[in-house]
Formats: structure tokens, sequence, C-alpha cells
């Protein structure tokens, strides 16, 4: 199997999940509102801040040892 670097699998990841997350929200919001417009809104905002915070975070924890077996140390 192929090796990807730890930034790519991190992008992989967050835009995955954020696909996941759309259609959360925009069928919770439907749902909620019965309003097409409101839910499509509210699901492309949440999910542009969502998914910047989400790599962040994702990348952050990459530089965190702590819970893995064999950590790996960042380079200076």
């Amino acid at each position: 199997m192929q090796q990807v670097s730890g930034i790519s699998r991190s992008l992989v990841k967050a835009i995955s999940y954020r696909i996941l997350i759309v259609v959360l929200d925009f069928t919770t919001i439907y749902l909620l509102t019965g309003t097409v417009r409101l839910a499509l809104g509210f699901m492309i905002v949440s999910n542009i801040y969502t998914t910047v915070a989400y790599f962040l975070h994702e990348r952050a924890w990459a530089h965190v040892g702590w819970g893995l077996e064999n950590p790996v140390k960042s380079q200076p």
C-alpha cells in the first residue's frame, strides 16, 4: 500500500468528514425549518469555518505523541 504524507491524509479525512456533515446539516435544518434556502445557507456557512477548524485541529494533534505507542517526534 502506498504511503501518503500526514498533511494529505489529514486533508482527505477533513474533506470526507465534511461531506458527511454537509448532508447531516442540510437534512437536520431542513427537517426543523422546512426551508431549503435556510438549510442551504446554514450548511454553506457552517461548513466553511468548521472544515478549516477541523483541519487545523487534526494537524495540531499530528504533533502530539500522547497515547501513541511509538510517537513520532516532530522535526525542529
